[in-house]
């Protein structure tokens, strides 16, 4: 297909090299900064603009991958042709933004963390679709099964649960390392003590439920030691604040498995 790739952020420098190796042409690449947009059409080979206004009008494709709060305001600038179709990458918004700017639209989500430092192998990807009509969700699903081998369709209601699912299971993981990392500092010990720990916490979840996976003092009700932790984290009332609502849902979680 002939792909305009609107946006320049983490997902475009991991979705552009992915869709140039399956075979997708793309015409140009979108930014609003002049830097990020010529970075961008460099590494793919392909021109770049800053003015939506300007994108070729020719092509089959236009992958709006953008913050979520600038895909209105882009879908409503874009000049979509009457036979091309028209998607955005958001977990969380609907599809129906894009209505206003082209006849045939929908969500490509691809549900992954995103860095510009690390390439992400897109075939092992899970990409989530809706499309505006079975039309369209046919080329949709051809696009995404050039770039993926685990393509699902899901309404806006499911991605939009999925997408707040994926936040606790990244994000928001990713800030307790953050956390502690800044108690570590306190003793002068590397965060990397911690990345075995990480690494087998999650590889167990590839075989086991999260909760039956669950290990530590509040699931096993131990009293003792989370009063030391609590102690110990005096001096950190965010911390110790998070600390306590964690133990408290672990505590709750298993209660109502056992029930």
């Amino acid at each position: 297909m002939k792909v305009v790739l609107i946006g320049s952020g983490r997902l475009a420098w991991s979705l552009g090299p992915a869709m140039t190796e399956a075979g997708h042409g793309v015409l140009a690449v979108w930014s609003r900064s002049r830097a990020s947009a010529e970075a961008l059409g460099r590494a793919l080979h392909a021109p770049w603009e800053t003015a939506v206004e300007h994108l070729p009008r020719h092509a089959d494709l236009y992958v709006i991958a953008v913050s979520d709060s600038g895909v209105k305001d882009v879908a409503g600038r874009l000049y979509v042709p009457e036979n091309a179709l028209c998607v955005h990458t958001a977990g969380s918004l609907p599809m129906s933004l894009l209505a206003p700017a082209a006849e045939r639209y929908g969500v490509f989500y691809p549900m992954q963390t995103f860095s510009k430092e690390r390439r992400v192998d897109f075939k092992d990807v899970p990409c989530f679709l809706e499309a505006s009509s079975p039309e369209a969700m046919t080329r949709l699903r051809k696009f995404a099964g050039s770039l993926s081998s685990k393509v699902y369709e899901l309404t806006g209601e499911g991605r939009s649960r999925l997408h707040v699912a994926a936040v606790f299971a990244c994000n928001f993981a990713n800030h307790c390392y953050a956390l502690a990392d800044e108690l570590l500092k306190t003793t002068n010990l590397p965060f990397d003590l911690l990345v075995p720990l990480i690494d087998e916490t999650a590889v167990k979840v590839h075989g086991l439920s999260p909760l039956t996976a669950q290990t530590g003092p509040a699931v096993r009700g131990d009293e003792v030691v989370m009063a030391m932790h609590r102690k110990a984290l005096a001096d950190f009332p965010e911390a110790l604040r998070l600390y306590k609502m964690m133990s408290d849902d672990i505590v709750r979680m298993k209660k109502d498995s056992e029930q």
